[in-house]
Parts: C-alpha cells; sequence; structure tokens
C-alpha cells in the first residue's frame, strides 16, 4: 500500500501567537521522536483534514519539511481538537524508525454474527477495545478482527490468547484477558396487583399517617 504524504513548513509563530495561524487557515504541529529535538512546523488546514481523514489508525505518513530533501516517517501521535466545533487545534507527529520496534494500540473490530445473541437472546459483553503490542512500525495493524460466531452459548468468550495475528506482532496484552462475552438476557419482573385487600390495607395505612399528621 502506497504511504500517504504530506508537505509541511518550518513554523516561528510560537505560544499565544498560533490563534493568529489558524484563522488564516493554518494547523500548528510538531514532529518529534526518540534522540530527536522536537520540530514546530505548520501545515495547511484542508489538505491536513483531508490527510487525517485518509489515515488508517497507526498507518505511517511520510512528512516532507520544506527545505529538506528526505522524506520522515511518521505516525499521527495526538490530534487536539476544539471541543465546540471539532476544529483541529493542533497535530503531534512521532517520527519512528522502520527498522527498531515500538509498542502500539490496536482497536478490536467485532465482527459475525454469535448465535448465543441472534437465536437466545443473549448481550453482547465488549472487555477489551483494543490490545497492545510490540512490532516494527509499518507491522503494527490499524486493527485486528475478532469474529463473534464462536459465542454459541452463555459461556463462550474470547480472549486475548485466543487472536490470530500476525507473527510479526507480539501482543502485550495479557492473554487471559477477555474480550467479549455474551451475557443471558435481563428478566422482566413485573410488579404483581396488589389484591383489594391489600389496596384496602394501603388506604387505612396512609389515612392514618394523614391523621397523625393533622394533630
Amino acid at each position: 500500500m502506497d504511504r500517504v504524504e504530506l508537505t509541511v513548513a518550518p513554523r516561528s509563530v510560537l505560544g499565544k501567537k498560533v490563534k493568529a495561524l489558524r484563522r488564516s487557515g493554518v494547523t500548528p504541529a510538531n514532529i518529534y521522536g526518540h534522540r530527536l529535538d522536537s520540530r514546530a512546523v505548520e501545515v495547511d488546514t484542508v489538505t491536513l483534514a483531508h490527510t487525517l481523514k485518509a489515515l488508517e489508525r497507526n498507518a505511517i505518513l511520510s512528512v516532507r519539511i520544506e527545505g529538506e530533501k528526505d522524506q520522515r516517517p511518521v505516525i499521527v501521535r495526538e490530534v487536539r481538537r476544539d471541543i465546540l466545533n471539532d476544529k483541529i487545534l493542533h497535530v503531534d507527529f512521532y517520527q519512528v524508525s522502520l527498522a527498531e520496534k515500538m509498542k502500539g494500540d490496536v482497536p478490536i473490530l467485532l465482527v459475525g454474527k454469535s448465535p448465543a445473541i441472534e437465536d437466545l437472546g443473549g448481550i453482547l459483553l465488549q472487555g477489551l477495545d483494543s490490545i497492545s503490542v510490540e512490532a516494527l512500525p509499518a507491522d503494527i495493524p490499524p486493527h485486528i478482527e475478532v469474529d463473534i460466531s464462536s459465542l454459541t452459548t452463555f459461556d463462550s468468550s474470547v480472549h486475548v490468547r485466543d487472536l490470530v495475528v500476525d507473527p510479526k506482532v507480539h501482543v502485550l496484552t495479557e492473554g487471559d484477558s477477555v474480550i467479549t462475552s455474551v451475557a443471558p438476557p435481563r428478566k422482566v419482573v413485573e410488579a404483581a396487583e396488589p389484591t383489594e385487600e391489600e389496596a384496602a390495607e394501603a388506604e387505612k395505612a396512609e389515612a392514618e399517617k394523614a391523621e397523625e399528621a393533622s394533630e
């Protein structure tokens, strides 16, 4: 798969002054990494938004800083957004070494249909929505699929040890951790209608309370 590319420019505007950058359609960003000094950069906001939308989770992005000949392999470490309008405020890019293993989180994607849910009315429970792994940057997958068709009874479950992953990927999450399981359906208990005698007793009790309160 071809790697997504992005061109950025060196940034001299820092601190609170970056608000002016955002108003002009430019997003401030930083590139940093192991044994690397942090580099302040800026990028066209529209281009950045389209690029981030095209990226899968854990994907490597080729970033070229204007004035530099070589591209830098990076991953998107953090995207800060405005909580009111979801606009991008700042992006942190982490430069990786393609020859060195790194740790990352991989989302869990549930696929298929569970007989315990479809036929028995069970409730799907998901204990983990991601797992931690270690691998070369290019080998870390965007997600790992878990087929829930094996959940045939209320005693069924899928553990981390049941995952099928590429041998190049070392799973760090504890193997006994439950990814997903099925709970029995909740029983709806209907309140029984009171008998005439019980209703009369309740009315009498309410009347006595009202009489005591008026004294």
